[in-house]
């Protein structure tokens, strides 16, 4: 389901935290989104928060989570990868300059030998087939060299021309035209007298031309016909020119560019080194724990080069550990701020939506990215200027130019959905702390863009695909972590308050991943909405302590019985009784009793089984729901209790008597006597089909049986009980019959 369109930013909005829509005739009616707002069994809501959690965050591994303890794979909401204040603290404000690997300036110029020097001390290629390009060059004259920005293209142009031993080298200025390259490389040689000299340089050497970027479009396309015109000028002169374009550049098809690949960083940052620092020193700091970070995030050559000029500092004794550990992560920080402070021009605010989308959706769907950039650039367009709307082209878009300017990759991949895994083609950033940086730079350096942000959130929460809901909630997370009483007031709590079950499961899952990432006080927030009077803020409390609560499962099981004890409480009235809030406790202690902390959590359970009323039925509510949990969901799989029960048993671990006590419990118990017997039926039929389950089942039936009243409630139902569909009563069931001990 989508939700309503959210208003401009500054318009007002409803009280759950939708905005008034723009196209009201458009949206479903409010039966038809209350008919599809229902509450998502927790279970289910715990294994999409696992299959959607960004890399950054992740709480675990979906086979874990489906297969419970039958693989032994136990992961938690606590036991995945934790970001630390080293991304999500202040920023750092260290600046840094990336020397020799600039852009070449807009003016002509000729290029000082001494830098075509240092160039060439430090240049190395990615293969061998630099010399052939070089003798390419001196049979055509003119070359063009296409690459990325920042990937060393003008560096190679520049050691084209040296390595031929052309001199001067001149840089022609970027406002050059395909049309009129010709004329650009004998404009530098006319005389004062009108006549033409064609010998370049005293000496008898070469003259060399580069021209970097040469802007092209349509209707003004690089054509074979350009570059036999300047090569004829350039024969004439003795003189050899190389052109670096992008690559988006429109070039005809007789147009053939070699395509730069820039070499390793490794080998481009041992040859900074050497200059540097010396050779012998090469070995000692590639192999520092923070150049082998460096190396491992993707940086720019541009970088590569600045880090070795502090490296150089480091060796010589002039700039500390501490400089040298924060400089990855201070190039990541310069490079977010250098997007978000060009200007238009430069960086387009649809690029920088675009940008922001996938710090939300790294490493998912580069189409389901670009969808829902455009939608935030739609929004941010109506906070920049209400008066134009947002110019989304439909087609034309280049993959590859968004994703060099994103400094990202494409990738095949798998994507989990409620019908089985499917491929997909994702888009991730190259250095995966980048959306952390990425979302805390625009949060709090460019709080103008919050209202708009803010909306596109809401929209998302609204959004029918888990994947969607789920990267809102972590995108909220990495806010609250910034920020946390803005994010609260902001965004969360009006969420938490929402009628809509959906908006509500996007706050638990904001609150379970701030904690995950080391937001302080979310405990202290859950326990102040578990006692709260309105009983939205109490259903996001025990949803989120069924996540967070495998970490720290004693406070947890301690908020939940205080839950359950203030709903019995005030259940004088039927009509009043809070089922929903109820049902959400069982499965909180579903969520617990099957996650890594489960032996503390049967352990404590035992212990409190007896207190009052309100915390037996929490204890054996919550235990007869996770008996009924299988392995992967599978309607047939291994019933998880079960399993568990088979391994402790064999380990002689207490955990066997826990299960079978709790068992004793919820068959003894006539609130629950019903539902117990339907969760043992489904087990006997789980025997049926599996001898191993069979197994399990005939070692725990005979721990139930300690009184007559036992015996005779499981001998009637393994007597009586029918088979699956209808059919005749299993043959299992009388196997097991045998195994009770007569009373």
């Amino acid at each position: 389901m989508t939700g309503p369109d959210p208003a401009a930013p500054g318009d007002a909005t409803a009280p759950d935290g939708t905005a008034p829509d723009e196209h009201p005739a458009k949206e479903s009616s409010a039966e038809e989104t209350e008919e599809h707002d229902q509450p998502q069994d927790a279970w289910a809501a715990r294994r999409d928060l696992v299959d959607h959690s960004p890399r950054t965050m992740k709480v675990g591994s979906h086979a874990a989570f489906g297969g419970g303890y039958v693989a032994g794979d136990q992961h938690g909401v606590s036991g995945g990868r934790v970001t630390g204040d080293v991304v999500m603290g202040s920023k750092t404000v260290h600046h840094w300059t990336f020397p020799g690997l600039s852009t070449a300036a807009s003016a002509s110029g000729e290029i000082p030998p001494t830098t075509l020097t240092r160039l060439a001390a430090t240049f190395v290629t990615a293969d061998d087939a630099f010399g052939d390009l070089v003798e390419r060059l001196r049979r055509e004259r003119v070359l063009v060299l296409s690459g990325a920005r920042f990937s060393g293209r003008r560096t190679a142009a520049l050691m084209l021309l040296h390595r031929l031993g052309a001199a001067p080298v001149v840089a022609l200025d970027r406002a050059t035209t395909p049309g009129s390259l010709a004329e650009a490389f004998t404009a530098r040689d006319d005389t004062p007298d009108g006549t033409t000299d064609r010998t370049t340089d005293r000496t008898g050497a070469a003259r060399g031309y580069v021209l970097c970027d040469l802007e092209t479009r349509r209707g003004s396309a690089l054509r074979e016909t350009h570059l036999l015109g300047a090569a004829d000028r350039l024969a004439e002169q003795n003189a050899y020119a190389v052109i670096t374009v992008g690559p988006t550049a429109v070039l005809e098809d007789d147009v053939f560019p070699f395509v730069w690949r820039p070499p390793a960083t490794e080998d481009v940052l041992a040859a900074h080194l050497r200059v540097r620092a010396g050779e012998d020193a090469v070995p000692r700091l590639l192999g520092l724990p923070a150049v082998k970070e460096f190396l491992d995030h993707g940086h720019q050559l541009r970088e590569v080069a600045a880090f070795a000029q502090l490296l150089g500092r480091y060796n010589a004794g002039e700039a500390t550990e501490q400089e040298v550990a924060a400089f990855s992560l201070v190039s990541l920080e310069n490079q977010v701020r250098e997007w978000f402070e060009e200007d238009e021009t430069t960086v387009h605010l649809r690029d920088k939506a675009f940008l922001i989308a996938l710090a939300a959706f790294d490493d998912g769907p580069y189409a389901l990215t670009a969808e829902l950039g455009d939608r935030l650039y739609d929004f941010l367009q109506q906070t920049q200027n209400r008066s134009l709307a947002a110019d989304i082209p439909v087609f034309g878009t280049h993959i590859g130019k968004r994703l060099q300017l994103a400094r990202a990759r494409l990738s095949e991949g798998e994507e989990h959905t409620e019908w089985g895994p499917v491929t997909q083609t994702k888009a991730a950033f190259h250095d995966e702390r980048a959306s952390l940086v990425l979302l805390r730079e625009v949060w709090t350096g460019h709080p103008s863009a919050r209202p708009a942000l803010i909306q596109w959130l809401r929209r998302l929460a609204d959004d029918g695909r888990p994947l969607v809901r789920t990267r809102a909630a972590s995108t909220v997370a990495v806010l609250a972590r910034t920020d946390l009483p803005s994010a609260m007031a902001l965004v969360i709590e009006v969420w938490a308050r929402s009628k809509r079950f959906r908006h509500r499961l996007v706050a638990v899952n904001s609150l379970t991943l701030a904690h995950h990432i080391g937001t302080p006080n979310v405990p202290r927030i859950l326990d102040t909405w578990s006692a709260a009077e309105d009983r939205r803020l109490r259903w996001v409390a025990v949803r989120a302590y069924a996540l967070i609560g495998p970490e720290r499962p004693a406070q947890a099981l301690a908020a939940l019985r205080a839950a359950a004890r203030e709903l019995y409480r005030h259940a004088g009235d039927p009509d009043d009784f809070d089922v929903e809030t109820a049902g959400e406790l069982a499965d909180a202690v579903v969520l617990l009793l099957l996650s890594p902390a489960s032996s503390e959590v049967l352990d404590d359970l035992r212990a409190h089984l007896d207190d009052d009323r309100a915390v037996h039925d929490l204890a054996v509510g919550g235990f007869i729901s996770a008996c009924g949990r299988t392995q992967d969901d599978e309607r047939h799989g291994v019933p998880l209790v079960l399993d568990w029960y088979a391994r402790a048993a064999t380990d002689e671990n207490r955990a066997a008597d826990g299960i079978a006590h709790l068992w004793r419990e919820a068959l003894d118990d006539p609130h629950h006597t019903t539902s117990a017997l339907t969760a043992m039926r489904a087990w006997v039929l789980a025997a049926d089909r599996s001898t191993t389950v069979e197994w399990a089942l005939a070692a725990l039936l005979p721990r139930l049986v300690t009184t007559s009243t036992e015996y005779q409630r499981l001998s009637h139902l393994l007597r009586t009980m029918p088979g699956e569909d209808g059919n005749p009563p299993p043959e299992v069931a009388a196997r097991l019959l045998g195994t009770l001990p007569p009373r």
